[in-house]
């Protein structure tokens, strides 16, 4: 069940993040809508890790589109055009 609680309740912020946990994130509303979440630094973390897969995914499908449209390139041609072939 998410824990919900008025921003005023910062005033006394050590109570409000003792009960900041993986499983128990802490909501913060002002005038009865929610406007903040507090998340542990491993949620976070894990955030990031996802954002930068999916980001990484994403440009991966559009070159795959691109190279699907425009044709691919065999690897010969790949390492003379990044000159590292040993020819």
């Amino acid at each position: 069940m998410p824990n919900i609680k008025p921003i005023s309740d910062l005033r006394n912020y050590t109570d409000v993040l003792k009960e900041v946990d993986v499983a128990s994130r802490v909501y913060l509303t002002r005038n009865g809508h929610g406007v903040y979440g507090i998340l542990t630094m491993a949620e976070i973390d894990e955030l990031d890790r996802y954002r930068a897969a999916y980001t990484l995914f994403s440009k991966l499908r559009k070159a795959e589109e691109r190279a699907e449209k425009e044709g691919w390139i065999d690897a010969d041609d790949l390492e003379r055009e990044l000159g590292v072939s040993e020819a």
